[in-house]
């Protein structure tokens, strides 16, 4: 992490009203403060980013056309008004026969330049080529360097299931790659590699990377992969829901993964990223929740912990119209977004900068998290979160003192405050598509009294407050 000293302490009070069916009952304080001269965590530029297929990179044979690629205008519009800088290419097609030629990864970086992202670009470990990776990677890394983070090996091993015999427990797979990176290494003068990429909940192969990769100086950061929900085979709709608003979420199950990747990252200096992350682990027979608004919500939440907590960065794996698919294909051949963007969208409007140490008294204890970020211009801008849902959800009530600053607010919504709604998003009032520029708004906070101002978080919604001191 690194750490900055800031301006003065800022508190922020927030009042819940809860909502009868006869009712108002009286508005409970809940005080949250924030510790500007306290310690922060940087953010990396690139923290929000998407993972995609390595089988993206194919193109198109019925147009002719890559998906990746400078001339895919609307592909383009959406990672500008998502705020998306990283790209990961990988996934499980990256060590299943595909190989992307030199055109392939050509038409990638083309976009990558237009976009403005970064990329990961991982290399094929299972029944793969040393030899062919060396030569992938001294390709990649001579000519793109500028649009890299790190490049790759394998992904998710510990799902192999038999596919390579070489790589069948924590010790085989470490023993293999570090074959693979020695050649890549050997090749690449400088190039920088993460790993292991495992998947959900295999702490014990990042234990072991860890161990064996010390002394490996071209290792930056670990990669791993996590979906605090786990697996949602026979999980309905409400289920999902559930747990992806779940306070668990955060406070058991974000807090223990961090003790397993984070301190294990942090312990020899390396950073640490997930290059793949949902709320759920797809399976075949699951369904709903996984396009609902709690996705929405879902995201911004894990986004904003993770930063708090000094991660590099989080690409939530993506495609299209599949379980955690971020996009669909609409009847006129646009790109329609799920929910899921629109919390990245509402990430990167208040996550840019530095996140402050946060203290939240919740006497009534409402489901609801609150984030504060500065930015180069010491603008703060505080993401209330209120997860409240279902029969007996509770608004929030807020009051911010502001010093005396200004104060304007934009909001994430769902039409009718529908947790399971799949369209009609908004955020700041707006749509967001891949034909236009995104026109969210900040609205103006009238003052209330010398150094105050007030809003109402529904449930379950989102606010970001922008305070220019």
């Amino acid at each position: 992490m690194k750490f900055r000293i800031l301006q003065p302490v800022v508190s922020i009070l927030l009042s819940a009203l809860f909502l009868g069916p006869a009712m108002a009952m009286a508005m409970e304080p809940v005080l949250v403060t924030i510790n500007t001269n306290g310690p922060r965590s940087s953010i990396p530029t690139d923290f929000a980013g998407l993972s995609f297929e390595t089988g993206r990179l194919h193109k198109d044979r019925a147009t002719g056309a890559y998906f990746f690629d400078s001339s895919n205008a609307q592909l383009l519009t959406i990672f500008r008004n998502l705020g998306i800088k990283s790209l990961r290419i990988g996934g499980n097609t990256v060590d299943r026969g595909y190989v992307p030629s030199t055109d392939d990864i050509d038409a990638l970086f083309r976009f990558a330049k237009a976009a403005d992202v970064k990329v990961i670009y991982s290399l094929r470990l299972a029944n793969g080529d040393a030899a062919q990776d060396a030569s992938i990677a001294r390709y990649v890394w001579g000519r793109y360097r500028p649009w890299l983070i790190d490049m790759a090996i394998g992904n998710e091993a510990n799902s192999y299931n038999g596919l390579d015999p070489q790589a069948t427990n924590a010790a085989l797979f470490t023993a293999k790659w570090n074959r693979f990176a020695s050649a890549v290494i050997a090749a690449t003068p400088g190039v920088k590699l993460g790993g292991p990429d495992n998947g959900n909940g295999a702490f014990t192969w990042v234990s072991a990377f860890a161990r064996a990769e010390q002394a490996n100086t071209r290792v930056d950061c670990i990669f791993s992969h996590y979906e605090p929900g786990g697996t949602s085979r026979n999980k309905s709709a409400e289920q999902m829901i559930d747990e992806m608003l779940s306070p668990d979420c955060d406070d058991r199950r974000c807090e223990s993964c961090y003790e397993k990747i984070g301190r294990t990252a942090e312990s020899p200096g390396w950073s640490y990223r997930f290059t793949e992350a949902n709320s759920h682990v797809a399976t075949p027979l699951s369904r709903g929740g996984n396009h609902s608004f709690a996705t929405a919500l879902f995201a911004l939440d894990f986004l904003h912990w993770w930063a708090a907590h000094g991660c590099a960065g989080v690409n939530f794996h993506t495609g299209f119209n599949g379980f955690n698919g971020g996009f669909y294909t609409e009847t006129n051949g646009n790109y329609g977004m799920f929910p899921i963007c629109y919390g990245i969208a509402a990430f990167s409007a208040g996550g840019r900068g530095a996140a402050d140490s946060v203290t939240i008294q919740n006497p009534r204890h409402l489901n609801l998290t609150a984030y504060a970020v500065t930015d180069a211009s010491n603008d703060i801008f505080v993401t209330i979160i209120n997860k409240e849902h279902g029969r007996n959800a509770r608004e929030a009530s807020v009051r911010i003192n502001a010093g005396g600053g200004l104060a304007s607010v934009m909001y994430l919504k769902a039409p009718d405050n529908n947790v399971a709604a799949t369209l009609g998003i908004t955020l700041g009032g707006s749509a967001i598509d891949g034909n236009h520029p995104w026109q969210g708004r900040w609205e103006r906070l009238v003052p209330k009294g010398a150094d105050g101002c007030e809003l109402e978080v529904d449930a379950p919604s989102a606010a970001i407050v922008k305070i220019q001191p």
